[in-house]
């Protein structure tokens, strides 16, 4: 059968595609995927001759999970939809967030502004001009329970995009929690908490990578112990895509920081399979769609074998790749905003047929301001339209048996684990971080990328083609600058109000617990429950574990 089909092809490409290729040339030299795959005119049953269905594909909520984690998947529960939210004062993210439930969201996805990230309050001098503008202001404990007001905790999952001062913002989540009367074991949702990932591509790092990796520890062993339906952490490649990675590099790099943080939990006392269940991941799904929805299955496959070949993890429940998915803002346009809606449409498509558990689609308008209201509810009616409407939700991965698909899939799981293996190669993920190696590859990419489209090569509808002198005017959603001075008033307000006393004793206890090596949750919530700032916390930290500055003599 093999050789009847072999030489079908052979002769198909000799009397039918040569000779159409020679009166229509192909329309550019070379084709690949994002990743710089190749991708041949045509598959067939010859590209997968060398797949074992059982070991390689099989069957959804079996082992590899190639097809997906669960048996039912979409038909049984669709994704979690979500809308990336927060910004200004905590009032208005409550608004925003009561806005988008009351839509159908199923979930908080919250943002972040920088200040709050890098572990600043909003009066300090480098939060100038940025309270509130990426993200919701979070000082102190009243402002997270402002901005949870209403929202009953023990029904809507929260997903925070946080990373640096991770345990001080889950400190403020659990003592909220606590106020309303819920129950720790009750709550669900994720911490982003990826810190190593902001050293390579993001930026918002404040402590060295070591002692972060020991925060990092003690809120996974808090969660294990106090919150086992919680996340303690959302492996991204999300935003190492958007540095510049390709999609190849987003799940190598990601994955090479998961084995670092499974290693330091491990030295830390935990076995496998107390904490292995509740890791989630972030991804990015970019603009070519079979090479997403192959990434994905690649992805699933790949960390089932990671966590069971290589950890020796034993309960199924481990072995699952359970991300959740934000579209590419840097695939955004400010020009012809509206194309996004289209871009959008196709994200979310690769994004569902790639078998995810949640997904939020960016607004057209993301890349000129934050999103409107009405933006972010277009962008959550696309995915209601393809779950309801558009059938790919009713069978299991429907494209799964694609010749392209599954040969792309075995290249995708091919190339990443040559990148992870290169990350090994020169001394691990914290190597590679203080050597350079990893920021200098996505730098090369990014570089690479950008040349491709200013020459043409590479074409973006609206950028550098197809371009209209017609303007598309939209509403742009403003962000009151009165923000950063309504922050500085309650914090001032805060200080002069509390007992500080009281919160000059616990930040010595914090101080104390850093020095030594207790768990540094317990005394975090104490602190945010006697009104410390966050500003203050990590103030506090930063004097035991003092701050990161980038390599500048990169080896790589």
């Amino acid at each position: 059968m093999d050789e009847e089909l072999k030489a079908a092809v052979e002769n198909w490409e000799r009397e039918k595609l040569l000779p159409a290729e020679k009166k229509l040339p192909s329309r550019k030299g070379r084709f690949t995927a994002g990743s710089d795959i190749e991708v041949e005119a045509l598959y067939t049953p010859l590209d997968v001759a060398d797949t074992n269905y059982l070991e390689d594909i099989g069957f959804p909520g079996s082992y590899p999970y190639t097809r997906g984690i669960q048996p039912t998947m979409y038909r049984g529960r669709l994704w979690s939809i979500r809308q990336y939210a927060g910004f200004g004062t905590p009032e208005e993210s409550n608004r925003r967030f009561r806005f988008l439930l009351e839509q159908g969201q199923t979930g908080l996805s919250i943002a972040f502004d920088l200040p709050t990230q890098m572990g600043l309050d909003s009066d300090h001098p480098m939060a100038y001009g940025e309270v509130g503008r990426v993200g919701v202001a979070i000082d102190c404990l009243h402002d997270m329970e402002t901005m949870l007001k209403d929202i009953p905790l023990n029904k809507v999952s929260a997903s925070m995009t946080i990373n640096a001062p991770t345990a001080i913002i889950l400190a403020m989540y659990v003592a909220v929690a606590r106020r309303q009367g819920v129950a720790l074991a009750k709550l669900t949702g994720t911490v982003q908490n990826d810190i190593l990932k902001e050293y390579i591509a993001r930026g918002t790092y404040i402590f060295p990578p070591r002692p972060s990796l020991r925060l990092l520890a003690d809120i996974a062993i808090y969660c294990v112990q106090e919150m086992p339906s919680f996340n303690f952490i959302s492996i991204g490649g999300y935003h190492i895509r958007e540095a510049g990675a390709d999609a190849v590099q987003e799940v190598g790099f990601a994955f090479a920081n998961a084995i670092t943080y499974v290693e330091t939990l491990i030295a830390a006392g935990l076995k496998v399979d107390q904490f292995a269940p509740r890791i989630s991941w972030i991804f990015n799904t970019q603009n070519n769609f079979m090479e997403e929805v192959a990434k994905y299955r690649a992805a699933r496959r790949l960390w089932a074998r990671i966590m069971r070949e290589r950890f020796g993890a034993e309960d199924p429940r481990s072995w699952m790749f359970r991300t959740h998915v934000q579209d590419g803002g840097s695939s955004l346009t400010a020009q012809q905003p509206f194309n996004n809606l289209i871009r959008g449409t196709i994200h979310a498509l690769a994004t569902a047929l790639g078998g995810v558990q949640s997904m939020a689609i960016c607004s057209y308008d993301e890349a000129l301001s934050i999103p409107t209201e009405e933006s972010a509810t277009l962008s959550v009616r696309i995915q209601q339209i393809i779950a309801h409407e558009s059938g790919v939700a009713d069978t299991i991965d429907p494209l799964g048996g694609s010749y392209y698909l599954e040969t792309l899939t075995n290249r995708m799981e091919e190339e990443i684990k040559a990148c992870i293996k290169r990350v090994e190669e020169v001394g691990g993920a914290v190597a590679a971080i203080e050597n350079g190696y990893m920021s200098g590859q996505i730098e090369e990419n990014a570089y690479r990328h950008q040349k491709e489209i200013e020459s043409g090569e590479k074409i973006v509808v609206g950028l550098n083609s197809f371009i209209t002198d017609q303007e598309q005017p939209i509403r742009i959603q403003p962000v009151d600058h009165k923000v950063e001075k309504q922050q500085a008033a309650r914090l001032k307000k805060l200080r002069d109000e509390r007992d500080n006393r009281r919160v000059k004793e616990v930040l010595s206890g914090v101080q104390e617990k850093a020095r030594g090596d207790a768990n540094l949750m317990p005394a975090l919530i104490e602190a945010v429950e006697a009104q410390a700032t966050i500003g203050e916390i990590c103030d506090t930290l930063r004097d035991v574990f003092g701050e990161f500055r980038e390599n500048q003599g990169r080896q790589y």
